[in-house]
């Protein structure tokens, strides 16, 4: 991009920040009236909710603010090309996207502001764009033949069926022609690809075991409708009611950047913090964190801290007793909200109350500690303003938001939340 063109981004950047939202909605419009054929890239729920449109927006006026070091959005390039290739997102796509921003930006603001310079300028950026986010997708297609042995979608079977709880069931997978499907990382998702109103859609589910299984395990919990009848659930409520053992399902190679090694080295305690459905890719973690210590592959102490409302919504605790079970190194802690006063007296929990910061430096030996979470919004804003708050290091916490991806904790600008993408169907 030459000067002039960067600085005509930038300088629009201030004139469409208030009229992102505006601007995305027109997009989203546009694009499926005129393209159809990419509506099964995307989540129905997320659409009528807006938050896809508020995670683009924001993606939007982040990179025009960071266009001279994008650098500075690596980590949302890493998070959106993971999405896209979980999708199978090829670069034929991107024209497609291009071409409804460009007229979006110019139907929003005018003629007299949207001018022909201004508008090269944008396609200039979002070729620039492109190249980035393809680049990184090409070798992560290239990674997942590697080391899975297939890109896009194949057919798996549903070899077993489980109930983890009143609202949880868990399906596990295996390929239908037997073949090796590779270890996943600890923490990442799978893809499944669902027949829809005659098409398809696809949603995004954690892997809830650990790797190196001759299955892949998806435990997923059931939605119900969502505000004003928002199609929240519909992929949930399909495998809750439709999924059966011996059924067939396709299934795309695991994506995510949400992981843990388990062969790093550090000797800083490893906290995972779970909360509801959100134990599921912690589950994975805490798979892989046990048998890297019981392997001697690593020399750290494991925390696992399990929240839920009561007992009839509390998943895998027999699999997390079990794990804690394997090493002394390992700690779990589970706390309810709401526990009845059978889980009082079952003692099937901890502590009552929300996770808070007594709880944290109870369980916790310092700040200084890996911590992973995944939750619920209200759960997620509550950890991270708490470990912020805290003084772990932001280098060691990590997190993962289902869904259109946010700054939990924060009342985040639409600048300090580039996470978005056009095509996310999580």
């Amino acid at each position: 991009m030459t000067p002039e063109a960067i600085d005509m981004v930038k300088q629009s950047a201030a004139v469409l920040g208030p009229q992102a939202e505006a601007l995305t909605r027109l997009f989203y419009l546009r694009m499926f009236d005129e393209n159809p054929e990419v509506e099964p890239f995307f989540n129905p729920a997320h659409q009528a909710q807006g938050t896809q449109q508020k995670a683009l927006a924001g993606a939007i006026v982040a990179y025009a603010t960071h266009i001279e070091d994008l650098s500075a959005l690596g980590p949302a390039v890493e998070l959106i090309a993971h999405k896209h290739v979980s999708l199978g997102v090829r670069p034929e796509h991107y024209p497609i996207v291009g071409k409804h921003l460009l007229a979006s930006i110019r139907a929003l603001l005018g003629p007299e502001v949207a001018t022909d310079a201004l508008i090269d300028a944008w396609a200039a950026a979002y070729g620039q764009l492109v190249e980035v986010v393809t680049g990184r997708e090409a070798q992560l297609y290239a990674e997942q033949e590697s080391r899975h042995g297939w890109t896009g979608f194949r057919p798996f079977e549903v070899v077993r069926r489980v109930r983890e709880s009143d609202e949880i069931v868990s399906l596990y997978l295996e390929p239908v022609d037997g073949g090796a499907i590779g270890d996943h990382q600890a923490g990442q998702y799978l893809t499944l690809r669902l027949p829809h109103q005659g098409t398809t859609t696809m949603r995004n589910y954690s892997i809830s075991s650990g790797p190196g299984r001759r299955h892949l395990r998806i435990s997923v919990k059931r939605e119900g409708p969502g505000v004003s009848g928002a199609p929240v659930g519909y992929g949930s409520n399909r495998i809750h009611d439709t999924l059966l053992t011996g059924d067939r399902v396709e299934v795309a190679p695991p994506s995510g950047c949400f992981v843990l090694d388990p062969a790093e080295p550090a000797a800083r305690p490893l906290v995972l913090l779970a909360g509801g459905v959100g134990v599921t890719p912690l589950l994975s973690m805490l798979h892989a964190a046990v048998e890297g210590v019981q392997a001697g592959v690593v020399d750290r102490d494991v925390v696992f801290v399990q929240a839920a409302r009561n007992g009839s919504v509390h998943a895998f605790a027999g699999e997390v007793a079990d794990l804690a079970n394997r090493s002394d190194r390992v700690a779990v802690h589970h706390r309810y909200s709401a526990p009845t006063p059978q889980d009082v007296a079952a003692r099937c929990f901890d502590s009552v109350g929300l996770i808070d910061q007594a709880l944290l430096e109870n369980l916790m030996p310092s700040p200084d500690a890996d911590v992973y979470f995944c939750g619920p919004p209200p759960f997620m804003d509550a950890v991270a303003t708490l470990l912020r708050d805290w003084g772990v290091p932001e280098a060691q916490i990590f997190f993962e938001s289902f869904g259109p991806q946010r700054v939990p904790g924060q009342h985040a600008t639409q600048a300090q939340a580039p996470a978005g993408c056009p095509f996310h169907a999580g």
